[in-house]
């Protein structure tokens, strides 16, 4: 018997990156981690640059990453709306490592008109990609 669903779309400043079916999603909003269900109460938040992990129909399980943006829950849909969304294959594993390196080195030699919350941003975004990446490898090492 398959499980009950709910329609997700995934939507970037560039492109729809996933509409499906799905059983279940979890991701980082503004106040802690957040488990949707089909049947889940209405809601708007904010979320935090991260991964998104997607249970869909029949269980296949599909991991995103997400520079941020809004999560709204209505009772027959799910949206994220992100600047950035990338499927966890996608994400280069080289590039993430730099902009971390770059950004810790940019605040250790602050000067007087260094812009931190840019730093801050950059070095989060950074570091949830490379925890993506990291629970990709976890899953395929099983």
């Amino acid at each position: 018997m398959a499980g009950m669903t709910v329609h997700l779309d995934i939507v970037s400043a560039e492109s729809s990156i996933f509409s499906g079916l799905v059983e279940h999603l979890q991701v980082t909003g503004a106040d802690g981690e957040l488990g949707v269900m089909p049947g889940h109460a209405p809601l708007l938040t904010s979320i935090k640059p991260g991964m998104v992990r997607v249970v869909k129909q029949h269980g296949h399980e599909e991991v995103f990453y997400l520079s941020g943006g809004l999560l709204e829950v209505q009772p027959s849909s799910v949206s994220v709306l992100a600047d950035v969304a990338l499927r966890a294959e996608d994400i280069d594993e080289q590039a993430a490592v730099e902009a971390k390196r770059r950004a810790e080195s940019e605040m250790a030699n602050a000067g007087a008109d260094f812009n931190y919350a840019a730093a801050a941003i950059e070095l989060a975004q950074a570091v949830a990609q490379l925890r993506v990446v990291e629970t990709i490898k976890k899953n395929v090492s099983r």
